[in-house]
């Protein structure tokens, strides 16, 4: 289950997403040639990852920064540009340009952080935009709960599109998240669970303020949790098949 749109376009451009997700993509691409070279990808992250030990021993501290723009792999890009392209534009169009760039970046340093504290001893470097996109899914939670979002279900053979309100897409997100960073190993590497879920927080306490000043759940109510502007509509497939009149 992942989601793949959601129904509600941004009232301005979102410039700034826009600008994430070239960078992202840019920087990936960039580093491709030296993806088959280990010495050369292992001094690359060295450089720019994320390595906790070193933050625990006041080194490497940039990396909290540079880490957010580097990527694993194809997959890893692929489903971290699509969570930030359906989530987004919504914030940043309610918090404005700058402000989101400075949203954006806190938060991704938060769950960095988190991350440290959660596996200090690990020297796996860490890489990846999720843990400051997280905190924009928390943003999203906050300012628009019952806003619709369309999930993709696979199982096995069976493939549903089907639009459910955000708050249930991002509560079992977290969950899973939180879950998983229980029932993870520590310094082994894989999924930076906790890092996810302390960006996911992160994002939704750095919301707080704004959401306070929209009128808290008054802004709830007057848009009735989805962003103030139309919903865009889909054509959703049906699984049942359809029989001509005669």
């Amino acid at each position: 289950m992942f989601p793949i749109r959601d129904h509600n376009p941004s009232g301005r451009v979102p410039y700034v997403t826009y600008a994430l997700l070239a960078l992202n993509i840019g920087i990936f691409l960039i580093s491709l040639p030296i993806s088959d070279n280990e010495r050369a990808l292992a001094q690359f992250y060295y450089d720019w990852a994320l390595l906790p030990r070193r933050v625990m021993e006041g080194d490497g501290l940039g990396g909290l920064f540079t880490s957010m723009f580097l990527h694993g792999g194809w997959l890893h890009l692929a489903g971290n540009m699509l969570f930030l392209w359906i989530f987004g534009d919504n914030v940043e169009d309610e918090m404005g340009h700058l402000r989101f760039a400075g949203f954006y970046t806190v938060a991704g340093i938060a769950a960095g952080l988190v991350h440290v504290v959660s596996d200090p001893a690990s020297y796996v470097p860490t890489v990846g935009a999720s843990g400051a996109i997280a905190g924009v899914m928390g943003a999203y939670l906050l300012l628009f709960p019952k806003a619709k979002v369309d999930i993709l279900i696979i199982f096995i053979v069976f493939f549903r599109i089907f639009p459910i309100p955000a708050w249930i897409m991002l509560a079992l997100w977290f969950g899973m998240q939180f879950v998983g960073g229980l029932s993870s190993v520590q310094g082994t590497g894989g999924v930076a669970y906790w890092a996810h879920a302390g960006g996911f927080i992160a994002g939704l306490m750095l919301c707080v303020p704004l959401w306070l000043a929209r009128g808290g759940p008054r802004f709830w109510r007057v848009n009735d949790g989805h962003p103030p502007h139309p919903e865009a509509t889909y054509a959703l497939p049906s699984s049942l098949p359809k029989v001509k009149r005669k």
